[in-house]
């Protein structure tokens, strides 16, 4: 169970935040500590082909960055450690600048359709891809390795399971494939059944 997520966020900001909006506060965060990865969470970070990353600048803004791939791109390492490789994009590295100065993340997946997501702290560095063929190899798909720059790993601090409402259910293109893929097929039969009684 983890336990240690609020604890890292419950600041006296947010105490008289709540006060004054709730007319009551937590505890602000005591002692931290971390949360290990149990089966859930590794198997809920294996199934996601994309989440959204958060870092802050040394000018205190923060940059959230959707990173996507094939399903289980983000890798879990131990019960501590995610990873996963990353590929030239918009050529701005902000994500990798802010983690140079700042290396706290927050990270959340989402499953749209079972309507669930995971919230990640932690803190992450980035190596480049030159120095460590051996975790490129270990990262990316071998058809993808050459384009690997960067290496990501996040040391997970804590997480947290939010609720389901306000999580409107979305669906990709395979998953909406697959769910009409027999409806296609019927009409298909159907049709060929009317053109033979033509």
């Amino acid at each position: 169970m983890a336990a240690n997520y609020l604890p890292h966020l419950v600041t006296p900001a947010v105490t008289a935040a709540q006060r004054q909006y709730l007319g009551r506060a937590a505890a602000p965060g005591g002692p931290k500590g971390r949360d290990a990865l149990t089966a859930d969470e590794r198997d809920f970070i294996a199934t996601r082909d994309s989440f959204y990353l958060a870092t802050v600048n040394e000018a205190g803004w923060p940059y959230v960055q959707h990173r996507g791939g094939p399903a289980g791109f983000l890798r879990v390492m131990d019960d501590h450690t995610l990873a996963f490789a990353d590929y030239g994009g918009n050529r701005q590295l902000l994500s990798t600048g802010n983690l140079a100065a700042n290396p706290k993340v927050s990270l959340l997946l989402m499953d749209y359709p079972a309507r669930t997501r995971l919230k990640i702290l932690g803190e992450a560095r980035v190596v480049d891809a030159r120095e460590h063929p051996e975790m490129v190899a270990q990262l990316a798909e071998p058809a993808e390795r050459a384009r690997v720059e960067r290496l990501f790993f996040i040391d997970v601090t804590a997480y947290d399971w939010n609720c389901p409402q306000h999580i409107t259910p979305r669906y990709t293109a395979a998953e909406v494939s697959a769910v009409v893929a027999p409806l296609h097929r019927r009409i298909a039969e159907l049709e060929a059944r009317l053109a033979g009684t033509n």
